[in-house]
């Protein structure tokens, strides 16, 4: 693909977007997320009529004369955008696959953010830390920020979302919004989340929620709930390249397949609410759209509330 290809569909997904952020006044949704820190601004003598509530103590008592503390609130609001990149993102049964799905849907929070004069950062990781641009304003970072996801090549092939959140917990320092977009797939499966592997997961989910604002967004593909009456099949996993045969034609196969994608879902679910994380599902095809601005009708109620 030439730099003009690449560009001509990075703006495309740009023109998309900003048209769901009109359409869904996301904008409006996410500036409901703004964090209430304090930032100093000052240190200076007490003047009659100042909140007593603000005298350093300490500075007064080392100068004989009262002093107060100024803060400014904090308005500004980071959106880090962590984009999981391994090889079972690039599964797609319909015309999106999971990473496609992920960038359109990342790329109108990005927008969003935009639209409110917040800074985005990005994330991109597989078993490694692939990529990282740090929170940045601007319509140039935009875009930068959508051709990454569009178009970066990871070099590793497998998950780990808990060294990914380990690495944005060292380098974001401020409280942020944190999109985690990942299929799930090869950090929590059914009956996982009791061993080690899963333990370090939805630990470091909870850890990342308390220091940020965390939002898990799950990808998932229609084949990874119902297996097509096809015949003989040979299943591959993307990451780890086991092959599996699989005679789709018995009713008992499909019927076993169902109920272990369920009962996958249904611990995920349960250790993601244990974990205090809001969640979004989306299936690769459908339309994002009305989730997306449901999910924040919800919150901006329940904040209200």
């Amino acid at each position: 693909m030439t730099i003009h290809e690449i560009l001509e569909t990075v703006r495309r997904v740009e023109i998309r977007t900003n048209r769901l952020v009109n359409d869904m006044m996301v904008g409006a949704y996410l500036s409901r997320f703004k964090g209430r820190g304090m930032d100093f601004e000052e240190l200076r003598e007490y003047i009659p009529g100042d909140d007593v509530r603000s005298i350093d103590w300490n500075v007064t008592n080392r100068m004989g004369r009262p002093f107060i503390k100024r803060f400014r609130e904090e308005r500004e609001l980071g959106v880090i955008l962590a984009v999981d990149v391994s090889a079972s993102s690039a599964f797609g049964s319909s015309r999106r696959s999971k990473r496609e799905s992920a960038v359109e849907i990342a790329s109108t929070l990005a927008s969003s953010a935009a639209r409110s004069s917040d800074k985005v950062g990005l994330l991109l990781f597989t078993d490694q830390t692939e990529l990282f641009l740090p929170p940045r304003k601007g319509r140039r970072h935009i875009l930068r920020t959508i051709k990454e996801m569009l178009f970066f090549q990871p070099k590793h092939r497998g998950t780990n979302i808990p060294a990914a959140l380990i690495f944005l917990n060292h380098v974001v320092k401020r409280r942020s919004i944190v999109f985690l977009f990942t299929d799930f797939l090869h950090n929590a499966v059914a009956g996982e989340t009791a061993s080690r592997a899963g333990r370090d997961l939805f630990q470091e989910i909870g850890m990342t929620n308390a220091r940020h604002d965390l939002i898990c967004v799950h990808l998932h593909d229609p084949r990874e709930a119902e297996l097509p009456r096809a015949g003989l099949l040979t299943v591959e996993d993307m990451e780890t390249g086991e092959m599996l045969e699989l005679d789709s034609v018995r009713a008992s196969v499909r019927q076993t397949y169902a109920r272990t994608n369920a009962l996958r879902l249904a611990e995920l679910d349960r250790a993601l609410r244990h974990a205090g994380v809001d969640t979004l599902r989306f299936t690769t095809g459908d339309a994002f759209a009305p989730t997306l601005q449901k999910f924040f009708e919800t919150r901006r109620g329940r904040r209200r509330g």
